[in-house]
């Protein structure tokens, strides 16, 4: 059967806008949700620094950047504060815990629901961090 043969109707449909509405409204209840749950998954706590947070001044971190190939699942999103998400900017999670190994440490206490990479990721760079600092201190 050829598709010359096929009769094609068109089925009924809302309004764009309405439907662009509909879709708006849902994915903000949605990001609110997932803020919700990842707060919770962290103790209710900042990630990097430990201090306590209300759902306010929580922020939500991506781990893995978005501009260095993340995602938004949850395995690679936590909650963090502004200072923290701002000094952690686009840094891979590697890096970031070599410059900062209270923060690597922090991780691994208070990210709970976090990709299990990024928490062995994390312990390396801190005990790479305190064997340059032994080094350091052995030198001088």
């Amino acid at each position: 059967m050829s598709h010359r043969n096929v009769h094609r109707f068109a089925l009924a449909r809302s309004p764009r806008g309405l439907a662009r509405h509909r879709r708006r409204v849902l994915a903000q209840h949605n990001k609110r949700h997932v803020k919700r749950e990842t707060f919770r998954d962290c103790g209710r706590r900042c990630v990097y620094c430990g201090t306590s947070l209300g759902l306010d001044n929580a922020t939500l971190d991506h781990v893995l950047p978005l501009s260095r190939g993340g995602d938004h699942a949850p395995g690679n999103l936590v909650s963090a504060c502004v200072a923290c998400n701002q000094l952690k900017g686009s840094l891979l999670p590697l890096e970031f815990f070599v410059r900062h190994p209270w923060a690597g440490a922090n991780f691994m206490r208070y990210a709970r629901a976090v990709h299990r990479n990024f928490k062995r990721g994390a312990r390396r760079a801190v005990s790479l961090a305190g064997a340059q600092a032994a080094q350091a201190a052995q030198a001088a």
